[in-house]
């Protein structure tokens, strides 16, 4: 029997080196990697490229490697609560690439299913088309984008088995889904590690041939973004 089982988060970051381009799944502070994360920037490894649809915050998620200069080049498409991730940008420290969210998905998804480009009507006429090819489809000018060249991607599930499928739990679903597979190696951290044989087949979302190594978290704090509350009437 195939496993994809690993023994520890140290042991599923081997391989990850200084310049080398990571996927970190989640949206905001919902479904990150936090294992890994935290594995990685108790590191010496930098100089790396990320590429999410957020840089975490200042404290928390990608943040926390922002804060160790760890990361070279952010590929997102919202950055607006890191400030430190807008010091790094404005000074020159940190190179960016924003990118439209749904150029982003689309750019994972198509290096999951092995397209090498794809047109979109997004971006054109703007900074986000510069050197890019052009092309017009139905009267409609469109932008050629490349799929994601990755050497990770690392993503974050509810439940998995030894196998690496994944079921993912709400809306913790987000980039992680279009990330499995579409890096040379996938990382899958899970809340519950299960045997083969234990999920339903018809409720996995990600299979497990698109999975290389796979472990159970220790610690999930789960943080909220922002909190809006207000007072009981």
């Amino acid at each position: 029997m195939i496993t994809k089982k690993v023994n520890s988060v140290q042991e599923a970051i081997e391989g990850i080196k200084d310049g080398m381009t990571i996927m970190f799944g989640g949206f905001g502070l919902c479904g990150i990697p936090e294992n890994t994360i935290a594995a990685l920037v108790n590191t010496p490894i930098s100089n790396l490229t990320c590429i999410s649809n957020n840089a975490g915050v200042d404290d928390f998620g990608l943040g926390l490697l922002l804060q160790k200069k760890q990361i070279k080049k952010m590929i997102s498409s919202y950055v607006g609560e890191n400030a430190e991730f807008e010091r790094q940008m404005l000074s020159g420290e940190l190179e960016v690439e924003l990118t439209p969210q749904g150029t982003l998905a689309e750019r994972c998804r198509a290096a999951q299913a092995g397209i090498p480009a794809f047109f979109t009507p997004a971006g054109y006429g703007t900074e986000v088309a510069e050197g890019k090819e052009a092309r017009e489809f139905n009267g409609k000018m469109h932008i050629m984008e490349e799929a994601f060249k990755a050497d990770f991607a690392i993503v974050k599930a509810w439940k998995g088995d030894e196998a690496g499928n994944l079921i993912f739990k709400g809306t913790a679903r987000n980039f992680n889904a279009c990330m499995a597979g579409a890096g040379k190696i996938t990382i899958a951290e899970v809340e519950e590690l299960v045997p083969v044989g234990t999920l339903d087949p018809n409720q996995i979302h990600i299979p497990g041939i698109m999975v290389q190594r796979i472990f159970q978290g220790e610690k999930f704090e789960k943080r909220i973004e922002q909190r809006t509350v207000r007072a009981r009437n």
